[in-house]
């Protein structure tokens, strides 16, 4: 544009410059308009779309318009896009009309110099008027996100007649590859090519075919270009907890962005994670031990913010403090004390604490005090103690009350006078010292001294000696050269106490007394050491020592030198021996001490020495105890001069450090002993030296992406069986630093890694794959070795798995030769270099090659689409029976017959072609025969694959959800971070006015071969109630599954959307409830839907799953699918999208549609893909399949499905189906009822589920060892407090057709266990018992007999009374009334005993049984209580499960006119082991329903 005038420029430049000036204004002339792209004449189809595009130029530059019949265009359908300034407009109609639209249109375009106009004329003809070669789109371009700078590829071909041209449209623009420097390109086959994708190539495509005879559009798809520059953001916020004082509680922080975030935790100012340990994207804080209250704030950080969160821990409140303990009497061993409570709320008890102030022991506790007023016995007399009161309440014990200190009464002393002694002063006046009893028991008053030459005498007799308060008194009178013995006691106020052990004195002046305190100890099989204390004030010159051997042995003497302890040796082992000391002054000999007894131990040898392993430089030997031999005295292994002890626990030792291929001598040497019988000897010649070369690591990968490693020579002058190639992980340590591995392989202790060889050659290779990381592990074997090995590249060599490396890791390999020899001799190369795989994606290096690029891209995608059509052809050419071969391996390729033309692939193919994840790549589909195996490798090692397999899955989160972020939708959602994604939202039908009336927190999710087969919500919040069953009408959905209670963990899970009884209207839809049947595991309720102005009525199933547990998942599969069955049968095939919603609607919803998906799946494909279906559901809705749990529990439930089969049928066709299964399956030598039988027993429960049944205390309950209870659902008794195991029975809880808990089984009882029967009858108000054994069969005892006959009786604290017995055909009935003697409660119970059952087998006719199943639930109607029925036979399982299956078989085949024997013993399996336990009563089940057919009127009333 020319410059505008100003004086000021003359100013400036002067008057030659404003020539210039003027002279370049009359230069650039203005322009009128003209047009630079021109509209063409366009015929068009009806319901599809017209774009003109016309832009013009000129000085100024045009402003362009469009007008219908001179006037502006103005329709909803008609849209006008600028672009350039507004000198270009898109003129477009959508969707186009006949005849309306037929017209000519004009482009206006005007500047101030002029105006133009060009026309156009749109033709529009309906489908049936279209001529023959009019353009058809044959694929359309389809949804499409790429990751910024790399290349998109939207495709897209057409036919018609002539070719049609293709052009492309972006957000309703003609796109211009030529004003893109190349990086757009249209590539012949019609497809669109954006090279470096940019964030402004995010848009929606459409793709044009144009010819002579008209225009066709395709849908349009939208790209999105994925930045990886994403601020932080929570994806899964901290959760608040309320816990227990002293409680553990893990809180989970989880934040995402790009780059990924840095993620710690504070408590206020101080950091909880250290700087240089902070994880990224994920930190769990472990608090432990929280005593208080606080505050836990998760900060996600990176460069592109800092973002906080919450987290508030409430500690549950613990009772006050009572009040201060008064005292209100003492006795010599007790104190009584009172308190105040000091709680204004309740307390369940108090705890007493004390302690006695003279002694350092621990605090004495006393618990479960429910008075104020306490007597503490057991005390010591005349102690101090200090005394502290706490209250107790539901949640914990409080702090303690001040403390109170008193002493206890006097008592006689406990214990004699301590360290007695007697010495001559004179040849008749003895001194006798002793010091004070340890336990005095209150003041002493004095001592009394006993003394005489008559030991043999009552004490009584003896002469005695009083003492005051002295420690030592001298006695006189006494005769010469006699021996008197001396006791003394202690006596208090109270009385005397004990006395002390005798000594001897001899009145001799001079002599020494007694040594004190002689005490012996073994040393070892021939020594015991002696120790005491010397008697005091004495010149002792020598001391005398005599022992024998036993009782009776001869007597030997030692003499020795002044001293206090003294080994005597050479004694035998295992041998007792008495002693007894005195000491010698140079006037004589003193008396002897007292007889002391010890014995020498147990001579042990080790057994089997042996040399277990011989290397180049090291031997590994072994040797064996017998099984009770514990001693940690060291062993002796000599060699070659040098000496090794070892530990005298261990069995093994690996001597290091000798020289290749030389002889040597090993004797292991018994605790040091030199007796040549203890020792023993082996030899070893250790191996050549061969393998002496290191392997050395490559310095860059191969072609492939593989750390290339060369070998060293592996030449040896004797024969080599085989090489082995051993991996070794290195584990990093805290510091993050990899370990340096010194020294040699040859080192390492590898008796392990020689196990998996040998163990290799015992059983199949499947098992070499389980060891754990970081062990080192066998990678290959080969028998001659290769001169380069690739770690890593997971193929299998030798029947070991050479696995891939661990991201990340680091590794060191060496070589393992076996040589050919008759003793296990081996030889290791040394240590490999160091290698890791740096990253786990590695991108494609390009280098120089770049070039190829922009000719091989367009080449490619060429031959691909090429390739997609002649794959087509040949299969439709290909015979039935060929394609059926061929159908798994070809199926991302091919076009399913069955499917609508628009959806030639199923979505997960379709996203595994299109948009395909790295992990999507690493794994593919499971082969369902695999499938076992596949899901047994997951779970290995604490389920490490699983783990790593869950963590790779793509989160799926670079969509928008702006939708779901409008503040007029923000409360619709039930959690913040539970959005909807806009490109699969439900988009409901807008109500006019009313802003976000067409949002609803729920998305489409493909299933099988089926778009948008499903939609997953969230659970109904009251102000969406309208919004969900305005979506379940418009959507035309038929059945609404819901994962969830209504509340779990007192949490609202969901609000109730739908009425109790009668009709509630929501919105515009009025729900009447027609129908409810609630069943043990799930309930269905059928409702009717009527829209406001409507005439029509539709009905809707709704199927509430309501056995998922409060924490993780199911224990078992096998009710989840029963449900999932029944879904699928009551779901029309014309109905619209299954609606499932759980809470947020990702979890367990996921759980669903991933397994019903895959179930379908394994019906045409036979294989599952887990992984991709996840996947894809991701990128329709986040977090779906929330839990590593979850996604585990989706692999066991396909396994049991693939395992199991579906053995549900018709009551009509069961005669059918039972004829079949009594026939020889085809390739097998058992019936089809066999196998069944059989398959049943193949999951076997872990020792870990029956944990209180095995207790010692209660293992004498059982009546058989092996069928105890399930722990999950044992029946628990109130325990009594003070006796362990008072809380079990052998008896489970088991589940009935509309009922959970509807039965208990258990075993007929014992002699040891009636009482506990009662107990259990009573605590679980069961009031009917089935008894279907009699008491003795087969001469052995079946069952206790548990009830009085005649005369009432009582067990525990039940009185039973006998009230009436009735004789029956086939049962007896005998009724009792219990009396719970605590409270003087009464229940009538019933029990009915099954005579007919005979001895062995099962009853050849199911009539008498059924009419006895029949009378015992209809007398629970007529008569029971809400309690459980209880049945029992000998063991609890057999005849009991057949009871309870028929029991539940019959009334479903009542209800819904189908049987499934094999599902209902399953589901019994599971809450009980063994249930139904023979054939012969599984066949009887089958017998029995068949009978049943023909009697519908059996349960009548």
């Amino acid at each position: 544009m020319a410059p505008t005038w100003s004086p000021s420029v003359a100013s400036v430049v002067g008057p030659v410059g404003l020539f210039l000036i003027l002279l370049a204004r009359g230069c650039t002339a203005e322009e009128p308009p003209r047009f630079i792209k021109e509209p063409k004449d366009q015929i068009g189809v009806s319901g599809g779309v017209a774009s003109f595009v016309c832009q013009a130029t000129g000085d100024p530059k045009p402003r362009v318009t469009w007008n219908k019949k001179g006037k502006k265009v103005n329709s909803q359908r008609f849209e006008t896009i600028d672009f350039d300034e507004s000198s270009g407009a898109v003129l477009r109609i959508q969707p186009l009309r006949t005849p309306r639209d037929e017209n000519v249109y004009e482009c206006v375009a005007q500047n101030s110099v002029g105006e133009i106009t060009v026309h156009a004329k749109l033709t529009v003809l309906r489908e049936d008027q279209l001529p023959p070669g009019f353009p058809n789109i044959d694929m359309g371009p389809q949804l499409k996100v790429v990751e910024r700078t790399r290349t998109a590829t939207m495709l897209c071909a057409a036919s018609g007649n002539p070719d049609p041209e293709i052009t492309w449209f972006k957000d309703f623009l003609p796109v211009d590859p030529s004003a893109s420097n190349g990086r757009i390109k249209q590539l012949r086959s019609g497809a669109l090519q954006i090279e470096s994708s940019e964030e402004t190539d995010q848009g929606k495509y459409e793709c044009v075919a144009t010819n002579s005879a008209g225009v066709r559009y395709s849908s349009p798809a939208n790209l999105y270009v994925r930045v990886r520059r994403v601020a932080p953001r929570f994806s899964i916020l901290p959760m608040s907890h309320e816990i227990m004082p002293g409680g553990n509680v893990n809180i989970t922080c989880v934040a995402v962005g790009s780059p990924m975030p840095y993620v710690k935790w504070m408590q206020g100012a101080e950091d909880l994670t250290p700087e240089d340990d902070m994880p990224v994207g994920r930190n769990v804080l472990e608090l432990t031990d929280v005593k208080d209250s606080a505050n836990y704030t998760c900060v996600a950080m990176s460069s592109l913010g800092v973002i906080e969160a919450v987290a508030q821990i409430t500690v549950k409140s613990l009772p006050k403090a009572p009040g201060t303990p008064v005292v209100t009497e003492n006795t010599a061993t007790s104190i009584t004390v009172t308190w105040d409570s000091g709680n204004p709320d309740p307390v369940s008890y108090y705890v007493i604490e004390y302690k006695s102030k003279s002694q350092d022991g621990p605090y004495q506790i006393k618990e479960d005090i429910t008075t104020t007023r306490y007597s503490i016995g057991g005390l010591s007399p005349n102690s101090e103690y200090e005394i502290w009161v706490s209250a107790v309440n539901s949640i914990g014990q409080g702090p303690p009350s001040e403390s109170v200190v008193t002493r206890t009464g006097e008592q006689a002393p406990a214990s004699a006078p301590r360290n007695v002694q007697a010495r001559m002063l004179s040849a008749t006046t003895m001194i006798v010292q002793w010091e004070e009893p340890v336990e005095p028991n209150g003041l002493i008053r004095g001592y009394r001294v006993y003394y005489t030459m008559e030991p043999e005498h009552p004490v009584g007799n003896w002469q005695k000696h009083n003492v005051d308060d002295s420690l030592l008194t001298t006695v006189g009178s006494l005769l010469e050269d006699e021996t008197y013995t001396v006791r003394v006691l202690a006596f208090t106020s109270v009385g005397d106490g004990p006395l002390s052990d005798p000594i001897q004195v001899k009145t001799q002046q001079g002599v020494p007394g007694q040594p004190m305190n002689l005490r012996a100890e073994a040393k070892s099989e021939t020594s015991i050491g002696l120790s005491w204390s010397a008697p005091r004030q004495e010149s002792v010159i020598k001391y005398e020592l005599l022992f024998r051997e036993g009782d009776r042995g001869r007597e030997v003497g030692r003499t020795f030198d002044p001293t206090t302890a003294f080994v005597v040796e050479d004694l035998k082992p295992n041998t007792e021996y008495a002693f007894r000391l005195a000491a010698r002054s140079p006037q004589g000999l003193g008396a002897f001490t007292a007889v002391v007894r010890q014995r020498t131990l147990q001579a042990i040898s080790p057994k089997n020495f042996k040399v277990k392993m011989i290397m180049k430089t090291s031997v590994l030997l072994s040797w064996e105890f017998p099984d009770n031999y514990n001693s940690p005295t060291p062993y002796k292994i000599q060699y070659n001069g040098l000496t090794l002890d070892v530990d005298g626990r261990t069995t093994k030792k690996l001597i290091t450090h000798l020289k290749p291929h030389t002889f040597y001598n090993f004797v292991l040497t018994n605790r040091g002993s030199s007796l040549g019988d203890l020792q023993q000897t082996v030899t070893a010649r250790t191996a050549f030296n061969m393998l002496s070369g290191k392997p050395s690591v490559a310095p860059k990968p191969d072609n492939d992406g593989f750390i290339v490693v060369y070998l060293p020579d592996g030449q040896s002058p004797v024969t080599v069986q085989n090489y082995f190639i051993v991996m070794v992980p290195l584990r990093k340590s805290r510091g993050g630093q990899f370990p340096v591995l010194l020294g040699s392989p040859e080192d390492m202790d590898l008796e392990e890694l020689i196990q998996d060889i040998s163990r290799l050659q015992r059983r199949s290779l499947r098992h070499s794959r389980q060891l754990e990381v970081p062990r080192p592990y066998i990678a290959a074997r080969f028998s001659i070795l290769p001169a380069v090995f690739h770690p890593g590249n997971q193929k299998q060599y030798g029947g070991f798995d050479n696995r891939g490396l661990e991201p990340g890791h680091r590794y060191v390999l060496f070589v393992l030769a076996v040589l050919q020899k008759n003793e296990p001799t081996f030889a290791a190369s040394p240590f490999s270099d160091p290698f890791q795989l740096d990253n786990p994606d590695p991108q494609p290096i390009v280098d120089g090659e770049e070039g190829l690029i922009w000719v091989i891209g367009p080449v490619l995608a060429v031959v691909f689409i090429i390739c997609i059509v002649i794959a087509i052809l040949l299969y439709k050419n290909k015979p039935d029976s060929k394609r059926k071969d061929s159908e798994p391996r070809t199926k991302c390729l091919l076009n399913n017959a069955d499917l609508a033309p628009h959806h030639p692939k199923d979505p997960v193919e379709m996203r595994r072609i299109n948009f395909q994840t790295p992990g999507m790549l690493s794994h593919p589909p499971i082969p369902i025969a695999d499938m076992a195996e596949h899901t047994e490798r997951l779970k290995a090692n604490d389920s490490l694959k699983l783990s790593q397999e869950y963590e790779s899955i793509d989160p799926g989160q670079q969509f928008t959800w702006e939708h779901s972020n409008l503040e007029a939708n923000k409360p619709k959602n039930r959690y913040a971070n539970v959005i909807a994604y806009d490109h699969s939202r439900v988009i409901l039908q807008p109500l006019e006015g009313i802003v976000g009336s067409d949002y609803i927190n729920a998305n489409y999710v493909d299933g099988y071969r089926r778009q948008n087969a499903y939609i997953a919500t969230q659970g109904p919040l009251p102000e969406t109630f309208g919004d969900f069953w305005r979506m379940v009408w418009e959507q035309r959905s038929a059945t609404v599954v819901m994962m969830t209670r209504l509340e779990e963990k007192s949490r609202i899970k969901c609000d109730q959307y739908w009425p109790n009884r009668g009709t509630e209207t929501y919105g515009f839809i009025q729900v009447t409830l027609l129908d409810t049947m609630e069943l043990a595991t799930f309930c269905i309720r059928t409702f009717s839907l009527h829209k406001n102005g409507s005439s029509e009525k539709r009905e809707v199933r709704h199927f509430q799953f309501t056995a998922w547990p409060d924490h993780g998942v199911p224990e078992y599969p096998t009710p989840f699918l029963a449900f999932l069955r029944r879904v699928k049968t009551c779901n029309p095939p014309d109905a619209g999208p299954i609606v499932v919603h759980c809470s947020a609607g990702v979890g367990r919803t996921g759980c669903f549609i991933v397994i019903d998906a895959m179930l379908e799946r394994i019906k045409t494909e036979k294989t599952v893909d887990v992984y991709g279906h996840v996947t894809l559901m991701r990128s329709q809705r986040n977090y779906m399949v929330q839990t590593e749990d979850q996604y585990s529990f989706i692999h066991e439930a396909l396994l049991e499905a693939v395992g199991c089969g579906n053995t549900e049928v018709p009551a009509r066709s069961l005669y059918t189906y039972i004829q079949k299964l009594a026939q020889v399956e085809p390739g097998e030598h058992v019936t089809g009822m066999e196998l069944e039988f059989k398959r049943l027993a193949s999951s076997k429960a872990h020792t870990s589920r029956f944990i209180t049944a095995s207790l010692p205390c209660n293992k004498f309950k059982n009546r058989l060892v092996n069928i105890l209870p399930y722990e999950s659902s044992r029946v628990c008794l109130q325990p009594i407090r003070g006796v362990e195991g008072s809380d079990y029975i052998n008896a489970s809880f088991i589940d009935g057709y509309r009922q959970q808990k509807a039965y208990i089984a258990t075993q007929g009882p014992l002699a040891e266990t009636t009482e506990d029967f009662w107990r259990a009858l009573w605590e679980n108000n069961s009031t009917i018992v089935v008894m279907l054994t009699k008491l003795r069969e087969m001469g052995r005892e079946k069952c206790h007999q548990y009830w009085p006959a005649e005369r009432s009786a009582r067990y525990q604290y039940f009185v039973v009374d006998p009230m009436a017995e009735y004789n029956m055909p086939q049962y007896i009935l005998r009724e009792f009334k219990v009396t719970d003697a605590r409270d003087g409660q009464s229940r009538t119970v019933r029990q009915f005993q099954f005579t007919d059952w005979p001895e062995q087998g099962a009853p050849k006719s199911g009539e008498g049984f059924i009419d006895f199943i029949g009378q015992v639930h209809k007398t629970k109607e007529q008569f029971g209580q809400d309690g459980p029925i209880s049945v029992h036979c000998s063991a609890g399982v057999g005849r009991t499960g057949v009871f309870i299956t028929l029991s539940i078989v019959l009334e479903r085949m009542r209800y819904e006119g189908v049987v499934d024997i094999f599902q209902t013993v399953k589901v019994l399996r599971t809450q009980r082991p063994a249930m139904v336990q023979t054939e012969d009563e599984y066949q009887f089940c089958f017998q029995a329903a068949l009978e049943y057919l023909g009697s519908f009127d059996h349960y009548a009333t």
